[in-house]
């Protein structure tokens, strides 16, 4: 198809190579060869007229015009995709399409098992992925990444609905040998206790802070961080033996208590309750299986 002389296909190619820079990436992105993808990538500069990508060492540099096309161009297949290609019309029980969902351990803990089993009720062929918590969710979502974000209220983009889930709040968890810990913990043990802590890392050099700890820092709690993990749920298990200190969702923190020897406290810098919030793209409210899948999260996470 074609538009002004551009095959729209290209603009697929053209999403890839601007969120990738990368012709290798974006080739597997788009299951195209390399050599078909510098096809693309030369056919795409003679209709711009512009070098769009420009090799500086081994990776690759939007230019100016290539900048201002990346969310047009982002915002014109979103679009196309979700009034053009979406079904009007949803089977749950014959729906075999994939979705994805950006999620964090404790959510996958709490809310995917049984989401999974109300969903498989009706929808026993339709496919799930689950994608590891990311520092860049916006992002994630407008590229299309996700069908839907499970996060926090203020990591939540502005330009896109949500809707909130459930509320959970912290409790922190010592092993019940801890000697600095005894009767009650005050700030000052919270303080002198060494932490345990979750950190989400991925590809880039940032990292997406746990709401507990990016209430501390917003504050300026200095905790010593002694230990790090890439899990939340992890966390009770690696205080044990030791004087540190982990401070985690209250229904990990439960759990925990019900099968190792640890203790779990009131947190003495009283961290607010974590909101949170499924979100999705704001061009795709209307598509009748994202609707259908929206409405068993929210019911589900009613139940949790």
């Amino acid at each position: 198809m074609r538009f002004n002389k551009l095959d729209l296909n290209l603009l697929v190619a053209l999403n890839a190579l601007l969120a990738e820079r990368n012709i290798s990436r974006a080739a597997e992105k788009l299951y195209l060869s390399q050599p078909a993808t510098s096809g693309a990538l030369s056919r795409l500069r003679a209709y711009f007229e512009d070098e769009l990508l420009i090799p500086s060492g081994r990776q690759l540099l939007l230019t100016p015009r290539a900048k201002e096309l990346v969310e047009p161009v982002r915002e014109v297949l979103m679009r196309i995709g979700t009034t053009i290609a979406a079904q009007p019309q949803f089977d749950p029980a014959a729906e075999t399409r994939v979705f994805t969902l950006l999620v964090s351990d404790y959510t996958t803990a709490v809310l995917i098992p049984p989401l999974l089993a109300e969903l498989y009720r009706e929808a026993p062929n339709l496919r799930i992925h689950l994608r590891d918590q990311s520092d860049r969710p916006g992002e994630v979502l407008e590229q299309g990444e996700a069908d839907f974000l499970v996060i926090p209220s203020q990591y939540t983009a502005k330009d896109h609905p949500s809707a909130a889930l459930f509320e959970e709040d912290y409790l922190c968890v010592t092993w019940e040998g801890n000697t600095r810990v005894h009767e009650r913990l005050t700030f000052d043990d919270y303080l002198a206790c060494g932490h345990v802590i979750a950190t989400f890392a991925n590809h880039s050099t940032s990292s997406l802070p746990t709401f507990d700890g990016w209430f501390m820092e917003s504050f300026d709690v200095k905790r010593r961080v002694e230990v790090t993990a890439p899990t939340m749920s992890a966390l009770p298990a690696l205080v044990i033996g030791t004087d540190r200190i982990a401070t985690v969702h209250r229904r990990i923190a439960l759990r925990a208590l019900e099968t190792l020897p640890v203790k779990v406290w009131e947190p003495p810098p009283r961290i607010p309750r974590l909101v949170q919030m499924l979100q999705w793209h704001k061009h795709r409210s209307n598509d009748p299986a994202l609707s259908w899948i929206r409405e068993k999260i929210i019911k589900t996470a009613a139940g949790v």
